[in-house]
């Protein structure tokens, strides 16, 4: 079974906002065994969101519509969905309820027509409540395929995805089960791995395919297992990663079950009772900033300092001016100087530096542009790595954050 998902809305064609929520939809769907054929984008104009209505029809079976259903006039969706299914709108008296109890206890403000205007829906639709906002979703069917329209507010859409649509999508249709499963590999590039594991891509069974996930330093190998029977696809899911595991033994750094690498690492980190801290010149806090925007950091990751300039290494984490003078700030010396400040410093037992040129300039380093160095420091010593990462600055920032979490990873399995 295939859906399409259509979002409406000129501040998307724009760029203005970026389109969140279809990534959202397609991750909940794929979780029930619901293939997205197609994404689609559209402004907020009458004839192309019919033309758009007319093609998911042909193409899927399940048509999710997000956006469009304000209070305000460019807010067409509502009106072109009724046209659409040769409809006309009526007021529905529970979301005129839930309205009114909104604005009587949030709110606290006249309530207007196009308030009021909100709980008119489609007479052939069944209301989809949205308890965290004024604009109901709608469910409508016509020959055996199904069109569901929510509001573009993010964390309205979410709930009523969870909480609505997935249940009665489950009770309506029988669909197939779909099990991922995400080798996460560090060090060695996409063309490389494909030629090392050549053999075993080839051997898979057809229900189950590999998707190769490269990004800046890591690859991700995505398994995905399609049937209707769940045991017989976890069973091979599992068959297969057990083969594949020894012939990249020397790049596996875990499993990655939409998790990120700093994920994983924070949650072994808990689980062993350590603690975490950084010290980052070029990558300007986006090490400390990876860990610290997951929940729970509070409990691995102790602390970060950003010192970006010469001054900062000197005052900050006492790096001595001889030794920065001898070496240059980009340099061994200077990143394992500030790793073993860091982990002295917020008493954690890791600590990663990082210290490079991330460019335009070289900032009076003899260093060219793209050579960073990353230090690992823990209670047994510190080391470092030289690497150069390219001429493009947002490319050596997140390549150098990558590779320090393969580094930091590979000293805590050393303990596991």
């Amino acid at each position: 079974m295939q859906a399409e998902i259509i979002t409406i809305g000129d501040e998307i064609l724009i760029g203005q906002i970026v389109d969140t929520n279809s990534a959202f939809i397609s991750k909940a769907l794929n979780k029930i065994g619901v293939s997205v054929y197609q994404i689609t984008s559209v402004q907020d104009d009458k004839e192309h969101i019919l033309k758009a209505f007319k093609e998911a029809e042909d193409n899927a079976d399940i048509i999710i519509i997000t956006g469009g259903l304000g209070p305000t006039k460019d807010d067409i969706t509502k009106k072109t969905i009724a046209e659409y299914f040769n409809d006309t709108l009526v007021q529905n008296q529970e979301v005129l309820a839930h309205i009114k109890y909104l604005w009587e206890h949030y709110i606290k403000k006249p309530l207007v027509q196009v308030n009021i205007d909100q709980a008119l829906v489609p007479s052939k639709a069944q209301v989809l409540m949205n308890v965290n906002g004024t604009a109901p979703g709608m469910w409508m069917e016509r020959n055996g395929k199904v069109f569901i329209s929510l509001p573009g507010v993010p964390f309205e859409m979410e709930a009523l995805i969870e909480n609505e649509v997935i249940p009665k999508l489950q009770k309506a249709f029988k669909f197939p089960y779909i099990k991922h499963k995400t080798i996460l590999t560090y060090g060695m590039g996409e063309s490389n791995l494909a030629a090392r594991i050549e053999d075993w891509e080839d051997n898979l069974p057809k229900f189950i395919k590999l998707a190769y996930l490269p990004n800046l330093g890591k690859v991700r190998l995505r398994l995905t297992g399609k049937g209707m029977d769940r045991e017989v696809v976890e069973a091979e899911i599992d068959r297969q990663v057990n083969s594949l595991l020894p012939q990249i033994e020397d790049i596996f750094v875990g499993f990655e079950e939409d998790e990120s690498l700093e994920a994983i690492i924070g949650r072994q980190l808990t689980l062993m009772g350590k603690t975490l801290a950084t010290a980052e010149s070029c990558t300007g806090g986006k090490i400390a900033e990876s860990f610290t925007s997951h929940p729970g950091a509070s409990k691995y990751f102790k602390g970060s300092v950003v010192s970006y300039t010469k001054e900062a290494k000197m005052n900050v984490l006492h790096i001595s001016e001889a030794l920065i003078d001898q070496f240059s700030v980009v340099s061994a010396q200077v990143a394992e100087a500030m790793a073993t400040a860091a982990l002295k410093m917020f008493n954690s037992d890791y600590a990663i530096a990082t210290t490079g040129n991330a460019g335009p300039t070289t900032d009076d380093t003899d260093e060219e542009v793209g050579v960073v160095f990353i230090a690992i420091a823990s209670k047994s010593g510190v080391y470092s790595e030289e690497f150069n990462f390219g001429n493009h600055r947002v490319k050596v920032i997140n390549k150098a954050a990558n590779k320090a979490f393969e580094m930091l990873q590979k000293e805590i399995l050393k303990k596991i």
